[in-house]
This record gives C-alpha cells, sequence and structure tokens, in this order.
C-alpha cells in the first residue's frame, strides 16, 4: 500500500512515520499517510518564510497564474479527487464532487482578486493605503469538508503575496496531501507546504514563532487554544468554529418548500456542517403540517456508502464523533419523543439513521449544543419574538434561518438574530464569493468575499507631506 506523502519546501516526501485512514463506511483502514514530526514541522515553516520575500515581491498576475495553473490541474482530476474524498470522509459521491468542483470555482475566485493601492487626499497631504502581505500563514482544517475549508485558507493567502503551511485532520489527509502533488510542480520551492500528523503538531504550529497568522476551522474549544497559542507572538487569527444554528418556520411560511429545503440542509454531509440548521422552531399554527412533510422527507433519505447508487446520506465519518452522536440521540430519545429513526444502522461503518426528536425542553443537550451529526429536534413556538429570544440562546452565533413569504418581515427579525449570516427561505447558503463568519464563540474574523480577502493581509500607510 503506497503512502501519501508530505510536500515541504516543493519536494513531496516521507514523514517520521504513517498512520493509517480509516473508510468511515466499514470502520476499516484503506490507506497510509506519512506524517510529520517536529523537525519536519520546523522544517515546512522555514522552507515557508525563506520563501515569502521573493513571493510577495512577485506580481499579482503571477500569483494569479499560478493559482489559476493549480486549479486548472485540480479539475482535471476532479473525479480521482471526489472518488478519493468519498473513501476517507464518507459523504455521497454527488456531495464529494459538488465540494471539489467548489473548490476549484473557489480558487478561481480568490485568483482574480487584487488588491491595488488606494490613493486618498489630505489637507495635511496625500497619502495611499496599501494591503501587504502578512508572512508565513498557517492553514488548519477540520475533517468535514477537508478541500474545501483548506481552499478557503490557502488561496485568499497565497494571491496576497503569503506563504502556506497547511495541516489536515488526522481522520482526513489525504485529499490534502494530493494537493501537495499537484502544487509541487506550480509552485515555487516552499510557497505551498502541506504536513500531516496524528494530532499532535496544531500546539506547535500554531505558536511557532515564525508563523504570523493562523487560520483554523474546528470546534469552539480548540479555538480557544489556537488564540491562547498565538497570543504570545500577538499572530493575526481567523476562527470559524463551532454553531447552533436554528431555523424558524413562520406561520406564513411555504410549509412544503420549508420542510423538504430544511431536511436537505440539515442532513447534508451527515449533518457534520458547522453552519447546519441544528435546531428547528416551528410556529404552532402550521406545527402539525410542517412536522408531517419534514418527517416524510426525512424518511426518504437512503442511508449508504458514498459510493452506493443514489445514496443520499454517508456514514459518521470517525468513530470518536459517531459515539458521541449515538449518546446525543440516547439521551434525547429517553425524554423526548422520535419521529423517525433514532437507531445505529446495522452494518460495518459509522451509520447512524437520520434522526427527528420531538417534545424536547429548551435545557435538553440536544437543543442546547452542538451534534455535528445526522439528528436535530422539532420545537413549537406560539410568538415572533419568543422565537427570536430562543433561538439567541446559547454560545454559539455562525448561521441562522427564517423561512416565509413575507420576506421584508423576515430582514426585520434577522436583524434581532446574534449570527453572523442569516439565510431567508434557504440555509447553508455559502459561496467564496459571499463574506461568512460568527459571533460570540462561533469564530473570529470572515472567511469568504472581499472581505476575507483582507484577513491575510495588514494595512500600510504611506503619507506624503503637502
Amino acid at each position: 500500500m503506497n503512502a501519501y506523502r508530505m510536500l515541504i519546501d516543493g519536494r513531496l516526501v516521507e514523514g517520521a512515520r504513517t498512520i493509517a485512514v480509516i473508510d468511515p463506511s466499514t470502520g476499516e483502514s484503506f490507506a497510509d499517510a506519512h506524517v510529520a514530526d517536529g523537525a519536519q514541522l520546523d522544517e515546512a515553516v522555514a522552507a515557508a518564510a525563506r520563501a515569502f520575500p521573493d513571493w510577495a515581491a512577485r506580481s499579482w498576475s503571477e500569483r494569479s497564474e499560478c493559482l489559476l495553473e493549480f486549479a486548472r490541474r485540480l479539475d482535471e482530476e476532479a473525479d480521482a479527487f471526489a472518488l478519493l474524498l468519498v473513501r476517507e470522509q464518507g459523504k455521497p459521491w454527488g456531495e464529494a464532487r459538488y465540494e471539489v468542483d467548489a473548490t476549484v470555482r473557489g480558487i478561481r475566485f480568490y485568483a482574480a482578486v487584487e488588491l491595488k493601492p488606494e490613493k486618498r487626499d489630505h489637507p495635511t497631504g496625500a497619502y495611499e493605503v496599501e494591503r501587504r502581505p502578512l508572512g508565513v500563514v498557517a492553514g488548519i482544517t477540520p475533517w468535514n469538508f477537508p478541500m474545501i475549508l483548506a481552499s478557503n485558507k490557502y488561496a485568499p493567502a497565497l494571491i496576497t503575496g503569503n506563504t502556506v503551511v497547511l495541516k489536515p485532520a488526522p481522520t482526513t489527509p489525504l485529499t490534502t496531501l494530493e494537493l501537495g502533488r499537484l502544487a509541487a510542480d506550480v509552485f515555487p520551492a516552499g510557497v505551498f507546504n502541506i504536513v500531516a500528523d496524528d494530532n499532535d503538531m496544531g500546539a506547535r504550529l500554531t505558536a511557532h514563532p515564525d508563523v504570523a497568522k493562523v487560520s483554523f476551522t474546528g470546534s469552539t474549544d480548540t479555538g480557544k487554544a489556537v488564540m491562547r497559542s498565538a497570543a504570545d507572538d500577538m499572530k493575526r487569527v481567523t476562527l470559524e468554529l463551532g454553531g447552533n444554528d436554528p431555523a424558524i418556520v413562520l406561520a406564513d411560511a411555504d410549509v412544503e418548500a420549508a420542510a423538504r429545503g430544511l431536511a436537505a440542509t440539515v442532513f447534508l454531509n451527515a449533518g457534520q456542517v458547522c453552519a447546519a440548521p441544528k435546531r428547528l422552531y416551528v410556529a404552532t399554527e402550521v406545527y402539525d403540517d410542517f412536522r408531517d412533510r419534514f418527517v416524510a422527507a426525512t424518511r426518504e433519505i437512503r442511508l449508504g456508502a458514498g459510493d452506493e447508487d443514489g445514496v443520499t446520506l454517508g456514514p459518521v465519518q470517525n468513530r470518536m464523533q459517531f459515539d458521541k452522536v449515538r449518546g446525543i440521540i440516547d439521551e434525547a430519545a429517553s425524554s423526548g419523543t422520535v419521529l423517525t429513526g433514532g437507531h445505529v444502522a446495522n452494518r460495518p461503518g459509522y451509520f447512524i439513521e437520520p434522526t427527528v426528536i420531538a417534545d424536547l425542553g429548551d435545557d435538553a443537550p440536544l437543543v442546547t449544543g452542538e451534534q455535528f451529526g445526522p439528528v436535530v429536534p422539532l420545537l413549537r413556538f406560539d410568538d415572533e419574538a419568543d422565537a427570536i429570544v430562543r433561538a439567541n440562546l446559547g454560545s454559539y452565533g455562525l448561521g441562522a434561518s427564517i423561512w416565509t413569504r413575507d420576506v421584508d418581515r423576515a430582514r426585520q427579525l434577522a436583524r434581532g438574530i446574534s449570527a453572523g449570516s442569516v439565510w431567508i427561505n434557504q440555509h447553508t447558503a455559502i459561496h467564496p464569493d459571499i463574506p461568512f463568519g460568527g459571533v460570540k464563540q462561533s469564530g473570529l474574523g470572515t472567511e469568504g468575499g472581499l472581505e476575507g480577502v483582507h484577513e491575510y493581509t495588514r494595512l500600510q500607510v504611506i503619507n506624503v507631506a503637502a
């Protein structure tokens, strides 16, 4: 079995050792990945630091051409990357192919963003505002969307003149390591480095004195650790963390559209989406109708391995998360009403049936926490103002949605919700050209859009006397 190698200083290299990568649809190892020790991690950072001055000095068009060529090569191998993504992450083929295609689109979007100096006049003299690169950027990605979340980090970092050390999650390293094979022939040595680990190098990377910025996507608890690690050197940080997104279905909503739209997003990627709807508040007037339609839509979901025909829900990605979600379901089932699902599938791998649970209180763990799996609570409300108050409960503030025929009313209600994004008659509509970020303990900073590109720069003002 050939192991997947890392990219350090323009060379594909073996690690200090290898780790087994598990196919979540079987629970068995299917590949090995090379992982770095401390010396190799330091080597990758040193290579990025050496490469930074030349890469930053290159023209925007040169950097853009590299990114576009990288995107072209990825696009040529889209099917192969999608199949590998199915094996290591577990998502169905259609979702995997979409993630690869969205990654290509995202890289191309960032490659087209040129930050030009802005000249301004002032009574004391003319001045220019420029955005300058920071230096070495450490990108740390989670296991739910290994490809697209990585591109949200390395693409804006590289186009603005930074160099990158990218570290994927230990349970899904393969597609990221394969990016190194493409990048080795596209970028100058040291500009783009990819190292894997066995969940033991993150703190060393975030605390490294030659790293200027950390961009992290993952749990809130780990995000806090990243902040502490970055504090000594005053590193810039972008943190895209956990979420417990509320969806509010108003009495005038198109109930069928809401039920089907929410079923499609609640169980997307087996519910392992930071900005998925994770608690559904439904007006009493339409509660029964919505419940029946939502449960019916949920029962149409086909559970299975991602490479099986017609599958729309794959396994939970790893054993630890599988056990966590099972515990959440068992606890909720003991105090609520299971409307559908609630069981572990009788087959190898980490399969859990799509589950809907009603009659829970606002203090139930399934309501207050982030389940990050294929289970959702169904809650009713009598008053819109009360729904907003309940939607704002808790420490998260990533996304939310409102479902109604009155879009103007929804806009008014949206402004009262503490969330970085509020969608109307849709949920989890995330695109590389639209800014995305959280409030409260859902994160700091922004990914996507021009605002996301600015996160990888510092302002420099050149002020000339009159």
